[in-house]
């Protein structure tokens, strides 16, 4: 029987309850986590996102009603705090010292036997916990993940409201402007066969507002990409987006660095300013990447030198043709046995290395797999140049510097999670500067931006663009954490003539660019501000401040690595009338 709520109003949430209200009578609504039916007594815990309380029932009457309860029931509950016998306290609930005795108990809500228990240790499949994400979110490790980026958010509002940025929607309707990712384009009805596009940032829009003079912007938005899925992608994404009139590279990374310090103190942790840098050269040839994890040391080193004139054909080829030989020294790991290092040499073939050479010390005696082809004198002093002490292992390997530092760069990257040396509550971050302003695209035949198209490059190579544009490096920049990336921005291009320079240099004619980005071109015209800004991902944010190694346990509803939402099962056909109506045909 399912009773009505009427005129109960909860006196306390069932996290709240301490000592302190002992012989207090109270009113508690909440689901049912778990009943125990001891005959003459039943226990029933009870549930809300403030905790758990324990309800003891021992009348005749209400013995009877407690053992129809079931788990996810959801009731109402009066009844006396009282004090928990000795013998019965637990210090690992805030509630632990305390229970009610029940007077009378409603039920509210009768549930079905949930497919999977809710508790933080769940055993269910991923897709299970999707399609039942009603049920997911009531587990009390997610709900202290939601609440945690509430609180998040609310630290950055206040943050940027104190230092007097304006929070300014954009549209989420707007132009479809492609340079990058897909646009997810929505059908207009009113003008058949046009198209709004979700935005996949608000670039121009924030550049549009230092152009209208607001000066400082903030957004906490939502943003749309449809491109191909990883793991811990999402097609839809949250970003603290910022933007500033007037900014140098030095007031951005100035406004940024307190943010991430009053983000941090949620959690009551305290991060040191300001953050290090490192030019994105640097990045890749001493990490093997561009998101570099300095929570670990293990800096890729140089050795080319010491192969340059070697008996070892293999490294000396490698550095004539123009190659490199770089190393990584791993600690403690001279104790390593022949199999360690074999799985290593074919992990390195697998990466697309040619091979690995490694090499130790025994005591006084030198050990390498080059032992018979470098010599011991040579093996000796690379040993010495790496800074390998008397229990370290030196990897090595030849070819591309770029290629050969990302090898290297995985390999200490995976020694790192396996030793467990990747500590969650470390933090360390890292502003990486002097990005190239464009790559190659292979594919494409033509150069792309490697940030985004309305990046300006420094200020001293804006004459090479044309000429050496892969040498032109941007006033780009990203903050990395613990090896993620967790936002990325730039200094702007603000002026007209160079911003067609830049569209030119894409492969984007004066007349395409007039099309898809005119009102923004024509908007430069009337007085722009130098600016730049930043944008930051909240979703990886929120997720190494709560510790998850996905991005899916802290944003409520997340879609499936394939873009599919296993709750609502979007997306999903509609109708021939609602298509009809949009003048759309599919050949699906």
């Amino acid at each position: 029987m399912v009773d009505k709520l009427g005129d109960w109003v909860r006196t306390h949430t069932c996290g709240d309850l301490r000592g302190a209200q002992i012989g207090q009578n109270v009113l508690l609504l909440g689901w049912v986590h778990r009943v125990r039916d001891l005959g003459h007594l039943v226990f029933v815990d009870v549930r809300d996102r403030y905790g758990l309380t324990q309800i003891v029932v021992d009348g005749e009457h209400l013995r009877d009603r407690a053992k129809h309860l079931r788990a996810e029931f959801v009731i109402g509950v009066k009844g006396r705090v009282r004090a928990r016998a000795p013998e019965a306290l637990n210090p690992k609930m805030p509630t632990g010292e305390v229970e009610v005795q029940a007077v009378e108990i409603k039920t509210l809500s009768e549930a079905r036997v949930p497919p999977f228990v809710i508790a933080d240790e769940v055993t269910a499949n991923d897709d299970l916990r999707l399609k039942y994400r009603y049920l997911d979110l009531r587990r009390p490790a997610l709900q202290a993940n939601l609440g945690l980026r509430h609180r998040v958010t609310l630290a950055v509002r206040k943050y940027f409201d104190a230092q007097r940025f304006w929070e300014i929607e954009t549209p989420v309707l707007t132009k479809s402007t492609p340079e990058g990712a897909r646009d997810y384009l929505v059908p207009s009805r009113v003008h058949p066969g046009e198209f709004y596009a979700l935005p996949q940032s608000p670039q121009i829009f924030k550049q549009i507002l230092m152009i209208a003079g607001t000066d400082r912007y903030f957004q906490i938005v939502k943003c749309f990409r449809d491109e191909d899925l990883r793991a811990d992608r999402q097609p839809e994404f949250t970003q603290i987006d910022v933007e500033m009139s007037f900014a140098t590279r030095e007031l951005v990374f100035a406004a940024i660095e307190p943010l991430m310090r009053d983000i941090f103190q949620v959690i009551g942790r305290d991060i040191a300013t300001p953050f290090a840098r490192m030019s994105y050269a640097d990045a890749i040839a001493r990490y093997g990447s561009d998101k570099p994890d300095l929570r670990v040391g293990m800096a890729i080193a140089d050795l080319s030198g010491g192969f340059a004139d070697s008996t070892f054909s293999v490294f000396r080829d490698a550095v004539a043709g123009g190659g490199v030989v770089r190393g990584l020294v791993v600690p403690g790991a001279a104790s390593y046995s022949r199999k360690q290092l074999d799985d290593l040499s074919a992990q390195a073939r697998e990466m697309g290395a040619g091979g690995l050479v490694w090499a130790r010390r025994s005591g006084d005696v030198v050990q390498s797999s080059a032992l018979k082809a470098a010599g011991a004198d040579a093996i000796a002093a690379v040993l010495a140049e790496a800074g390998a002490g008397a229990t370290d292992l030196l990897l090595m390997a030849a070819g591309p510097a770029e290629a050969t530092s990302k090898v290297l760069g995985a390999l200490r990257l995976d020694i790192a999670k396996r030793e467990g040396w990747l500590k969650p509550d470390e933090y360390a971050f890292v502003w990486v500067v002097d990005f190239p302003l464009l790559e190659w695209d292979g594919e494409e035949k033509r150069w792309v931006a490697m940030h985004h198209p309305f990046t300006s490059p420094i200020e001293a190579h804006m004459d090479r663009m044309e000429q050496e544009p892969g040498q032109v490096l941007a006033q780009a920049y990203d903050l990395v954490l613990n090896g993620s990336e967790i936002g990325g921005g730039s200094i702007r291009i603000h002026d007209n003539a160079l911003q067609q320079r830049m569209f030119r240099l894409l492969g984007i004619s004066d007349e395409d660019a007039k099309l898809r980005f005119g009102f923004f071109l024509e908007a430069l015209e009337y007085g722009t501000p130098p600016h730049g800004g930043i944008a930051l991902g909240l979703d990886r944010i929120v997720a190494i401040l709560a510790g998850e190694s996905s991005i899916r346990d802290v944003i409520a509803f997340p879609k499936t690595a394939q873009a599919v939402d296993l709750m609502s099962t979007a997306p999903t056909p509609v109708s021939l009338a609602q298509l009809r109506e949009l003048r759309l045909k599919t050949d699906a």
